[in-house]
């Protein structure tokens, strides 16, 4: 069953089943795991178009039922920590569709570690600290771009065999994020893991280091990188990066708090751009790169 919290969350608690020898003390950790009987989670929903158009033609027209879902500033439950708005349930579309498509409904879920799915921007700083503080993900933007960087981490130490050193946490506007070493891989350089593995093998990435990789052509193997590489390959380029070697300045991620830029002050910090190796090339051919960073026409 998947439930929003706002339905679950009463469930377990008393006096609501004092009588149950299980919850009797409520929603606490279990001592053998150190986790709820009430795990959460968050939901990516994967529909199919076809099935969705037919719901939405349907006798409901895909209206599901709206609630009050009331956000409180504190455990007194006494004042909104913000206004208080009509929502609908994602988990009732699951629902409609079995409801109107009957036995031509397939719906089923999959569970992925939370770093595969999902890292939301939601709360501002403040709300994101005190979120923290209790143990709970920050959902600021300040984590959800630590999450997006960690999600590359992951992909590429498990695809590619490279030796991945990751930074200490540091505090941004009261919130732990772990920014370093930041590595973007674009999509138009990898959409999967499978392909990760194909085009980067081996080397070194140090915890202080940015990593920027674009162009569906870049191969790169046996990197060792302590500092800041962008590498850009245009359409049409095929560039075989071997045992290239950097070390340099890097790029850092500056405390801001008071910037003027609203995109800047939400995070608590800019990104400064030192000394940066770049290897940009538009023209289409074939093209290899030494460890001195030397860019060769093949």
């Amino acid at each position: 069953m998947n439930a929003h919290h706002n339905r679950s969350h009463p469930l377990p608690l008393p006096p609501t089943n004092r009588e149950s020898p299980d919850f009797k003390d409520g929603d606490v950790d279990d001592p053998a795991t150190g986790y709820s009987a009430f795990p959460g989670n968050v939901n990516n929903l994967l529909v199919k178009i076809p099935s969705y158009a037919a719901v939405l033609a349907g006798p409901d027209q895909g209206v599901v039922d709206e609630f009050v879902n009331p956000k409180y500033k504190d455990d007194t439950r006494t004042t909104f920590k913000k206004p208080t708005r009509l929502e609908c349930m994602m988990q009732d579309l699951p629902l409609l569709l079995t409801k109107q498509l009957g036995s031509e409904a397939k719906v089923g879920f999959t569970t992925m570690q939370r770093w595969l799915t999902f890292s939301p921007a939601k709360n501002d700083p403040g709300a994101g600290a005190d979120s923290a503080a209790k143990g709970s993900p920050p959902g600021s933007p300040s984590s959800a771009e630590a999450d997006f960087y960690s999600a590359y981490l992951s992909i590429l130490g498990a695809a590619s065999g490279a030796s991945i050193e990751r930074a200490e946490p540091v505090s941004k506007l009261g919130i732990p994020v772990t920014l370093m070493p930041a590595i973007v891989l674009e999509p138009s350089f990898a959409l999967t893991s499978e392909e990760v593995g194909e085009k980067f093998k081996g080397g070194k990435i140090s915890s202080r280091s940015t990593l920027v990789v674009e162009g569906a052509g870049v191969e790169i193997e046996d990197l060792e990188l302590d500092g800041a590489l962008v590498i850009k390959a245009g359409p049409g380029v095929m560039l075989s990066v071997k045992g290239l070697k950097v070390q340099n300045e890097g790029w850092a991620f500056t405390d801001d708090p008071d910037a003027p830029e609203e995109e800047i002050r939400i995070r608590g910090y800019r990104v400064t751009k030192g000394e940066t190796m770049e290897i940009v090339v538009t023209e289409p051919g074939s093209y290899t790169v030494d460890s001195t960073g030397a860019v060769q026409k093949a």
